[in-house]
């Protein structure tokens, strides 16, 4: 058996269409362009290449998108004045912060300070919050769980009754995309440095999610045979044969899963692309909200 693959180049391609054929209808019905800002603190070279690629696919899909680069040494006050403008500002439909910031900003004050019908990022305190809750929908979903789940539904992987493992923790990945699987039905069990048996546990999943940043660590023996296996890792590894003397690798060995999963996502090209297209699909969402149209 040899797994389908869950395409993310391919998927985030056709949410892009579909997201611009939309912008073009709330044009035309309501007169309203999308406008996304990125707030950019420093000279991070990754933060600002991931930057660039959002405004990029922002503006190919006819939105308006701002760009906000402050200083590495800005001060707390003055990077809430500037988060402050944007949330009043009715051009802009939605707000991402790039993390991580510089450590002397308060990350959690600042993500709090954008206004909730602007978090497209979905990282504010309130809508994790409403994230844990049964029956409460947070405002916006964060984008790389969001994005995690609609390659699933795209493939039409099943969720609701079977069996999830989340192998990670974080605030970012594991923990949104463990209630998204929660909520839709599935049963679920989050794996954490203090699990004992990851290999065993991990192999009773019919999805499993690796959210741990240890390249390559999920093994074939790891996965129930036909199971879906999301790949959220991104690690550089030598490798004198690749140019520039590295790879990209994730999560998950990919060769040796390849054979036994049913469903598998590849790194580099899996859920790394659906990140901005879900993206596009929040600030979208923003602006037709903004005008009712939601």
């Amino acid at each position: 058996m040899t797994a389908e693959l869950l395409d993310g180049r391919a998927t985030s391609a056709k949410i892009r269409e579909e997201v611009t054929a939309e912008v073009e209808q709330l044009k035309a019905e309501h007169g309203v362009v999308p406008g996304l800002a990125t707030v950019l603190v420093g000279e991070d070279p990754a933060s600002k290449s991931y930057v660039g690629m959002k405004e990029k696919q922002c503006r190919q899909a006819g939105m308006h998108a701002v760009g906000v680069h402050l200083p590495e040494d800005i001060g707390q006050a003055d990077l809430l004045a500037e988060l402050a403008k944007l949330n009043a500002n009715p051009e802009i439909h939605g707000i991402l912060l790039q993390l991580p910031l510089p450590e002397h900003l308060d990350e959690d004050q600042a993500l709090s300070a954008i206004a909730l019908e602007k978090d497209v990022d979905g990282f504010h305190p309130v809508n994790i919050a409403r994230l844990t809750l049964q029956g409460v929908e947070p405002t916006f979903v964060p984008c790389m769980p969001l994005g995690c789940v609609e390659l699933l539904d795209r493939y039409g992987v099943l969720i609701k009754g079977r069996e999830a493992v989340v192998l990670g923790t974080s605030n970012i990945v594991g923990l949104p995309t463990a209630m998204l699987l929660l909520h839709r039905g599935a049963t679920l069990t989050i794996c954490h440095p203090h699990t004992e048996d990851l290999g065993g546990t991990s192999r009773r999943a019919d999805i499993l999610v690796a959210a741990i940043d240890q390249p390559r660590m999920v093994k074939s023996d790891w996965v129930k045979p036909g199971a879906a296996v999301i790949d959220v890792g991104w690690s550089r590894v030598k490798d004198e044969t690749a140019e520039g003397g590295y790879r990209v690798v994730g999560n998950v060995d990919f060769d040796e899963v390849l054979d036994v999963a049913g469903h598998v996502t590849p790194v580099p090209g899996g859920t790394g692309p659906m990140t901005i297209a879900v993206l596009l699909q929040n600030t979208l969402l923003s602006a037709r909200r903004s005008v009712g149209a939601a």
